[in-house]
């Protein structure tokens, strides 16, 4: 499905009418919502880390309505099977063979809900499916159509029946997001509206369609990045490798995702080029998940999160007026964003 990339207005436009649909259901979480967004602008993979009940599995599947795409939900549990995701070969006997029965991971967004609840054997199945948008299954190579997304739930690693996710695998997901809670008014809020819809399920209509998402991302290769900005980019990564209280640093897979987040970000504020303001925006939720550790960092409970906002208060910036203007860019588009880690 081919689609032409939209000017950065319409993107922005589009991406504030696909926040505020999903919003309309999810209550105050604007700034995780707008990551989330992102992430699927940028074409890549969201993991919805978080406690039980505070709206991932609600986020996902509001997404999904909104956008007007394929949608289906995967439980992930303790027996489950690679095959269950991936699809198996059943024997037909009216033809008289066996003959491939696509499991759910085809479609174009995937709720693997509760990932960590399975064992690694299980989690791996999504690992092509997610780098290389194909699924092969007894030699057989079958490619997923596009658009292609995983929006993964999972709980905290310390809930109790979990398994951690492989490095690997985390190193895929674009970025990892969380909503926290709620406060007074917007737990309030979460109730007056589920009284006045009288039903537990919310539907939403689509904004978009699966080719208008296809040429809102195909926007984003048009966003312009100045080489300071880049270098930025790259430094911000870099320092994760050499962090005192980092075991594993960011891989360039890090940096990339980087970038690909700060020009989506550029793209929802109707901009046709990178500020500093998104790259630091993106920070976090781009690089934490990558990163591992010292041992003892674990034992004094340190986030990860808390590094990364050290290393971007830490590592200077470009000059704002290093910064080129565009013609075309919206009204007020380089006022400076900042991104606040729902974990604190």
């Amino acid at each position: 499905m081919n689609a032409r990339a939209l000017p950065p207005q319409e993107v922005g436009r589009l991406g504030r009418a696909v926040l505020d649909a999903v919003g309309a259901v999810v209550v105050g979480k604007r700034e995780s919502l707008e990551m989330v967004l992102a992430g699927i602008l940028a074409g890549g993979h969201v993991l919805l880390e978080d406690l039980p009940g505070l709206g991932k599995t609600l986020a996902a599947r509001s997404f999904a309505q909104v956008l007007g795409i394929e949608f289906r939900r995967l439980q992930f549990t303790p027996d489950l099977l690679p095959a269950d995701v991936t699809g198996s070969f059943l024997y037909d006997q009216r033809a008289g063979d066996f003959s491939f029965r696509p499991g759910p991971v085809f479609t174009n967004m995937v709720l693997a809900d509760e990932i960590n609840r399975t064992p690694p054997k299980t989690q791996a199945a999504l690992l092509e499916a997610m780098q290389e948008k194909q699924v092969s299954v007894e030699g057989t190579t079958y490619r997923l159509e596009a658009p292609f997304h995983v929006l993964a739930t999972a709980n905290p690693i310390e809930y109790e029946g979990t398994y951690p996710l492989p490095e690997a695998q985390l190193d895929r997901f674009l970025l990892r997001v969380s909503f926290g809670y709620p406060d007074r008014d917007e737990e309030w809020d979460v109730l007056r509206r589920r009284m006045d819809r009288r039903r537990e399920e919310a539907v939403l209509a689509p904004v978009v369609d699966a080719r208008t998402l296809l040429a809102m991302q195909a926007a984003l290769e048009d966003v312009a990045v100045e080489d300071s900005i880049g270098r930025y980019v790259v430094d911000l990564a870099a320092a994760t490798r050499t962090h005192p209280q980092v075991l594993v640093g960011a891989s360039p897979r890090g940096s990339l995702a980087l970038l690909l987040l700060s020009r989506a970000r550029a793209a929802l504020a109707g901009r046709d080029y990178v500020i500093p303001e998104d790259v630091k925006y993106v920070a976090i939720p781009a690089l934490a998940h990558r990163m591992t550790l010292r041992p003892e960092m674990w034992l004094r409970r340190i986030d990860p999160a808390t590094i990364v906002a050290e290393i971007v208060a830490a590592t200077p910036a470009p000059a704002s007026g290093a910064v080129p203007t565009y013609a075309g860019a919206a009204p007020g588009a380089a006022d400076s964003y900042r991104y606040t880690s729902p974990r604190g």
